[in-house]
């Protein structure tokens, strides 16, 4: 099998929220080359879940320049090791308000692994009651609004909900949603 062998590594940019690292690197025939790698923290991202609706976030994506609807998720450097589950319940809260009766978890994502080592659990949110956000200082432009699921697939379709970790997670519902007929 191919193997790649780690012979330098620098942290070449560093923020509160991720590093990027250039490592030099040996691949099994021998060749050396270069990798660079952005490391972030891992992630919760939530499927608010009611019936036939589901609830996305809208925010402004700075890297692309526009305000994208996605399904709320986040990670705080300082809730590194913290279990997955409870950055869920807090990072549905915030950005939400809503508070699940049931918190069940649905999957595993590796973000970018062709430049990121970013992993993220997904988790399906059910039993919900509504309460007040508590948003970061970057979230105060968000809005929140219910889909139906014809709507979810209509925007998926179209272009306009475009995240690809809240389309992987929708993957991942489907497929926990046929394990249960199942």
């Amino acid at each position: 099998g191919v193997y790649v062998q780690t012979l330098t590594s620098r942290q070449v940019y560093a923020n509160s929220w991720m590093t990027v690292r250039e490592d030099g690197i040996r691949l099994s025939d021998g060749t050396e080359s270069i990798y660079g790698v952005v490391d972030k923290p891992t992630y919760a991202l939530v499927i608010p879940r009611d019936g036939d609706r589901l609830h996305l976030v809208e925010q402004f994506r700075y890297p692309v320049g526009r305000r994208r609807w996605e399904f709320p998720a986040g990670t705080a450097p300082e809730w590194a090791d913290v279990d997955p589950a409870d950055l869920a319940v807090r990072e549905l809260r915030e950005e939400t308000g809503l508070i699940a009766g049931r918190m069940e978890r649905i999957g595993f994502l590796e973000v970018a692994p062709g430049m990121s080592s970013q992993r993220g659990h997904v988790f399906l949110a059910s039993e919900l009651t509504e309460g007040p956000t508590e948003r970061e200082q970057s979230e105060q432009d968000m809005r929140t609004a219910w889909f139906t699921v014809a709507e979810f697939e209509d925007m998926a379709r179209s272009g306009e909900l475009a995240d690809s970790q809240s389309l992987a997670a929708y993957l991942l519902l489907q497929l926990h949603d046929r394990a249960d007929r199942s």
